[in-house]
């Protein structure tokens, strides 16, 4: 009796949790994923590629799924396997048998910038071990058939002598374009490209205070939020950020820009404020003149950024 009572609870506790994660139209991220036959991994990676589309709360938190979505991809042609299938991911070894190359080749080919990482895990000695869509191993294949076999060509093996591994910055690009595809909001696009400068970096851009809390609230946040991990979460910080001295300045100048429209929108929330949109008051040119670039970019007083292993990131350890 005692099992069939507490059976019945776990039930309804099921039942009411999946009300709450069904209101309002829209469904948390763990039911959409559920109802699409996604496991976490899946769900978070065809939110990011856009195949399952969020929307925001107006109260602000994780997104979350419309029913009309969800519905949408269950009517599809082959589903669920069409959907996992679109975001069907493989390791270097997978993806070199894939290929018909050694792992080797494949692990030069991914270093040398041809084929970009879409995700990574941290494996049992926390390093690195990146990811590659089928889809778009399959189509480097097709697109570039001379690369998988005989020598590599010049420029190729200047990048791999001079120790160059493109991976983690070509996955990081990958990222900030498709996350800025996902929102209009300036001050969100701004938060982006924020995400991609050390702290350092980020105060000489955005000198502020608020204005970095600002971004630092509204910057797109996972559908199921941060890892758990500690030891992800810090991985994931680390590889979001630049770190070499041309991707660095081009963020910067990136981030001014984004900043530029932001700021003529409205103005970040200060503290005593009612949370309304401010206007920003036109700006006399003669009585307030803008900086200049390189002013706004703090390299004032440096002439060139910081090297790779100078902008207190840790050296990044990957497969």
């Amino acid at each position: 009796m005692a099992v069939t009572e507490a059976a019945r609870t776990e039930e309804l506790c099921a039942e009411a949790a999946a009300a709450a994660d069904t209101t309002g139209g829209t469904a948390a991220a763990g039911r959409a994923a559920q109802e699409l036959g996604l496991k976490r991994g899946e769900f978070e990676l065809a939110v990011h590629l856009g195949i399952v589309r969020t929307t925001a709360e107006q109260s602000g938190g994780r997104p979350r799924v419309r029913r009309e979505e969800i519905d949408r991809l269950r009517s599809e042609s082959g589903f669920p396997d069409a959907v996992r299938e679109r975001v069907r991911t493989v390791g270097t070894a997978e993806g070199a048998r894939l290929l018909g190359i050694s792992p080797a080749r494949f692990t030069r080919l991914a270093r040398a910038g041809c084929i970009t990482p879409v995700t990574f895990y941290l494996n049992r000695y926390r390093a690195v071990v990146w990811l590659y869509l089928v889809q778009e191993v399959l189509d480097f294949a097709a697109r570039a058939p001379q690369l998988l076999a005989g020598n590599s060509p010049v420029w190729m093996r200047a990048r791999l002598d001079a120790g160059t591994d493109w991976r983690a910055r070509n996955w990081r690009a990958q990222r900030i374009e498709r996350l800025l595809s996902r929102t209009e909001d300036p001050w969100r696009r701004a938060a982006v490209l924020a995400g991609v400068l050390d702290p350092v970096q980020l105060a000489e851009v955005v000198d502020d205070p608020y204005e970095r809390a600002y971004l630092a609230k509204v910057r797109p946040e996972p559908v199921f939020g941060p890892p758990v991990s500690v030891a992800a979460r810090e991985a994931m910080a680390q590889l979001m950020q630049a770190d070499d001295p041309d991707e660095i300045l081009w963020r910067r100048i990136n981030l001014i820009m984004e900043l530029d429209g932001a700021r003529a929108s409205r103005q970040a929330p200060r503290p005593g404020d009612d949370h309304r949109s401010v206007p920003v008051p036109a700006a006399d040119p003669l009585l307030d003149p803008a900086p200049g670039l390189l002013a706004r970019l703090g390299l004032r007083r440096r002439v060139t950024g910081r090297k790779a292993a100078g902008n207190g990131v840790p050296a990044k350890t990957v497969e």
